[in-house]
């Protein structure tokens, strides 16, 4: 079955938007245009129940069960519980609260492997453990390509290592990685996994059931959805971690990893992603399943389309000798988000010249300092990244690809 695009592209306000038309938008990977139903569940909260939540009076009940519903719902689309999701203001924000919270589970002297593939939200925080007494082995990308290695991570472990931090999918290089294998090596060590899905997620919810990661984190922003960051934590681990809220809130899960409480509208304007997601389905699927279940078929839809389109951008810049693709030159294994370096003319002007064909696109390292560092590439000006998702079209590539022409 084909994407509906038209559909598709009805769900978003932004398609239109009288000052976005013509504009071919291919910074993705940096936020995602917001569906409808979510920009209508934050009008509707901030019109209707923008009051403090749960007292007995309507407009506060309600506000709380629209809260209580975007974690359920959400649960439900990444096959966990309820208990285990948490929401807070940024992808960022969750890993320093997370490392704050989990290094008193750990002795001096203990070690954690952290990737050299991330964007820095799933590095920085827990490196700084490192003026605490945590030992941290990197885990570096190859030079030539920015591809992580299994061989290479293997060697990092030993007796003491506790955890291994690492992405689902680079937000600059695009090679998607093989997370349960990650995982599994993981746990066979003893150690745990935790998975930053920023730049993953926006092509498909993964089932985290099956991932078996004991903390999967992902921003909303990117995933069609409001300024939050979504993490999930197992639940057996977060009893475990030290309370980083009021000394009272000890024993409530959903409160110990908010030091500064819930954003009450951006979570329950969550569950617009949800109802996008289930429009997106039942326009294509007559069957009533799990939601997770839907999530698998949507991703199939959103991955099959997405792919035609990536394999035509790369194959245009195959063709070319006057760039470097970073990382794979191959769709196998790889997310929509592809970096490149001009070799015969000024990155900048290239950039400039791209954005008067009315392109919106990136340019520069996208907090990804420490895999162009391994690949010696300079991280100002850093790289053009062209990243796109499920509601891009042909015409958009076409149209991305008579800029690059004239570009270069």
């Amino acid at each position: 079955m084909a994407l509906d695009l038209t559909f598709i592209r009805s769900q978003f306000p932004a398609f239109s938007e009288p000052t976005l038309e013509g504009w071919a938008f291919f910074e993705n990977a940096g936020g995602s245009y917001p569906c409808h139903q979510v920009v209508d569940r934050l009008n509707n909260f901030y019109t209707k129940n923008k009051v403090q939540v749960n007292y007995p009076y309507p407009a506060s009940t309600l506000a709380g069960k629209l809260m209580n519903n975007s974690y359920k719902r959400m649960a439900d689309f990444l096959n966990v519980d309820e208990s285990e999701i948490h929401f807070g203001p940024s992808t960022t924000q969750n890993i320093y609260v997370l490392a704050n919270a989990m290094r008193p589970m750990w002795e001096n002297g203990d070690e954690i492997i952290v990737s050299c593939q991330d964007h820095e939200a799933n590095a920085g925080a827990w490196r700084r453990l490192a003026e605490r007494g945590i030992k941290i082995n990197e885990w570096h990308v190859d030079p030539q390509n920015g591809l992580l290695s299994m061989v290479e991570l293997k060697k990092l472990f030993t007796n003491r290592t506790k955890m291994v931090a690492f992405p689902h999918c680079s937000n600059i290089i695009g090679q998607i990685n093989p997370v349960k294998e990650i995982t599994d090596l993981a746990h066979k060590n003893g150690a745990l996994s935790v998975i930053d899905g920023v730049g993953f997620a926006p092509h498909g919810f993964p089932d985290l059931k099956d991932l078996n990661a004991d903390i999967y984190l992902f921003s909303l922003y990117k995933t069609f959805g409001t300024h939050l960051g979504l993490m999930y934590v197992k639940d057996e681990l977060i009893k475990k971690m030290e309370n980083q809220s009021h000394f009272f809130k000890v024993g409530n899960t959903r409160s110990m990893l908010t030091p500064a409480g819930p954003d009450h509208a951006q979570i329950a304007a969550a569950s617009g992603i949800l109802d996008y997601f289930d429009a997106v389905y039942n326009h294509h699927f007559k069957i009533e399943i799990k939601p997770f279940q839907k999530m698998k078929a949507l991703n199939d839809l959103f991955f099959s389309h997405e792919n035609k389109l990536l394999e035509k951008l790369l194959a245009f810049l195959r063709s070319r000798d006057d760039l470097r693709i970073i990382g794979s030159e191959s769709s196998e294994n790889r997310a929509p988000i592809v970096s490149f370096i001009p070799k015969n003319r000024d990155i900048k002007k290239v950039y400039s010249d791209l954005i008067d064909h009315k392109l919106m696109l990136g340019l520069g390292n996208f907090y990804a300092f420490r895999p162009l560092m391994d690949m010696q590439i300079p991280t100002d000006p850093g790289v053009i990244r062209i990243s796109f998702v499920h509601y891009t079209s042909n015409e958009e590539i076409e149209q991305l690809i008579k800029g690059l022409k004239a570009a270069l």
